[in-house]
């Protein structure tokens, strides 16, 4: 799934050729709130192990070009009910060298925050993992700024006194200079001259910048890779300069199509800019598609995530939830405009009620039927259960069958709106593996992924050309002082 070209902003779609990127969003509890709830879904984040490795084997076996593993330095019993997923979960850079034992082709996508770590730290695990897996580890560099996270990690430093993205820059410019200190073939292993390595390939870095002081070298090779790719997630201004200078792949969530189109020229038009070539970075959009065999069975998904869906209906059930003060009718009655006098969750939404709705209100029911094919006054009517999870879950859900599925990813890619998608699973494994094994093949028979691996690399899968080897330095600049006394 490579190769991606990137037509001129005016081009036709037509005209655009290659194969789109695909990752796999790892979220073992699933992305839709109550995913963990539907029958036969994995639930125990103690089997956590358990289901990576089926996630992991499954997404390889249908030719993902990675697994994103994000990753977030903080909880809170809050995130219950909106992101369970965010309860628990394993450490990402402990999990990429766990999968990198068990598969043989993905790529394996781990997350580290630069407020909170250290380059070398950083750029030695990197470059392990990268060793560790054959060349298919990638790094994504969170750079946000977050009170929980800060709690953990005690008094603010010098360095939060910098903009966050300078220091940001700065952790790069010592990631891939420390992954440089090692030239390549510096062990020449020479049993005859008692020589293991070349001095001259082996070179300190002597960093010295506003947020770190670096010496170097690194204690661990050259990535097999060269330099690991980077990966970045936002859509603020200062993220997306910073992907367009710095990033190999860069996560975006536009809300339509029309956005991410206008989006994805302008973050090309600032790679370009840069310095570095458009297709320097892949832009993939996150997509949560919900799908079955028909379009009625992925309905059918969605209205049963739906139902389970926890709403404070007023009944003792419900308040011994402690539920957020949004999952309530007189919340919805707010987005709506109406008052809404005795309304029930699950009760119809009549045509006259319905026409009095605010303009929000009216953006609700067209989400609903996209998602639901549920219409005002139709055999299956628009509930007002099914307008508060709308307006709360502004996931970028896709149901359908996997034509229906296919066909917005495809559009997407040949609008020249995006490179490719980071996938999403509303739950474990169902979902994920329908999608696997139904809308990848439909993807293939379009000729939109690759048959299989053509690559041993994740940058190999990108197309992503690996930078050259640093050229050797003097042997003097490392060699250690002999004493003469």
């Amino acid at each position: 799934m490579t190769n991606h070209t990137s037509p001129a902003p005016d081009a036709d779609w037509s005209e655009r050729d290659g194969h789109l990127v695909l990752g796999a969003m790892v979220r073992t509890l699933g992305s839709f709130p109550s995913g963990w709830r539907y029958p036969g879904a994995h639930n125990d984040p103690s089997t956590d192990p358990r289901a990576l490795k089926r996630l992991a084997l499954a997404a390889e076996k249908a030719g993902f070009d990675y697994l994103f593993l994000g990753d977030w330095l903080a909880t809170d019993p809050e995130l219950e009910f909106s992101d369970p997923h965010l309860l628990s979960r394993i450490d990402s850079l402990s999990t990429a060298a766990y999968l990198a034992a068990i598969t043989r082709r993905i790529g394996l996508v781990g997350t580290v925050e630069t407020a909170h770590s250290e380059p070398y730290a950083t750029a030695r695990a990197a470059a392990s993992v990268d060793r560790l897996s054959g060349g298919r580890f990638g790094l994504n560099l969170t750079v946000g700024a977050d009170a929980k996270v800060e709690a953990n990690f005690g008094p603010p430093g010098a360095r939060a006194q910098l903009d966050r993205f300078e220091v940001a820059d700065e952790y790069v410019t010592v990631l891939r200079g420390l992954w440089d200190t090692w030239g390549e073939d510096a062990f020449t292993r020479n049993a005859a001259t008692a020589a293991i390595i070349d001095r001259s390939r082996v070179t300190p870095l002597d960093h010295v910048g506003p947020a770190f002081e670096v010496a170097g070298p690194l204690n661990v090779q050259r990535p097999v890779q060269g330099h690991v790719p980077l990966v970045h997630a936002g859509t603020s201004r200062r993220a997306q300069q910073f992907a367009a200078e710095q990033a190999d792949i860069y996560v975006v969530a536009p809300t339509s199509l029309g956005d991410a189109a206008e989006f994805y020229h302008d973050t090309k038009a600032r790679v370009e800019a840069a310095g570095r070539p458009a297709s320097a970075l892949t832009i993939v959009s996150l997509v949560l598609p919900i799908v079955g065999e028909t379009r009625a069975d992925a309905w059918a998904v969605y209205d049963r995530l739906v139902e389970l869906f926890p709403v404070d209906d007023g009944t003792p059930e419900a308040a011994k939830l402690d539920l957020p003060g949004n999952r309530n009718i007189r919340h919805l009655r707010q987005v709506i405009g109406l008052p809404l006098v005795e309304r029930r969750f699950d009760e119809a939404v009549t045509p006259g009620t319905a026409s009095r709705f605010t303009a929000a209100g009216a953006r609700l029911v067209d989400l609903v039927n996209r998602r639901s094919g549920r219409t005002i006054g139709g055999k299956r009517p628009v509930t007002y259960r099914h307008l508060l999870v709308a307006h709360l879950i502004r996931s970028p859900i896709v149901v359908g069958s996997p034509t229906d599925i296919a066909d917005h990813l495809e559009t997407w890619f040949r609008a020249s709106a995006v490179d490719g998608f980071n996938v999403l699973n509303a739950f474990l494994h169902e979902q994920f593996e329908t999608f696997a094994r139904l809308v990848v093949p439909e993807l293939h028979s379009r000729g939109l992924v690759r048959d299989d691996y053509g690559a041993t690399t994740l940058r190999g899968h990108l197309g992503s050309p690996r930078p050259p080897a640093p050229l050797p330095a003097l042997a003097a600049a490392i060699a250690p002082t002999t004493r003469t006394d």
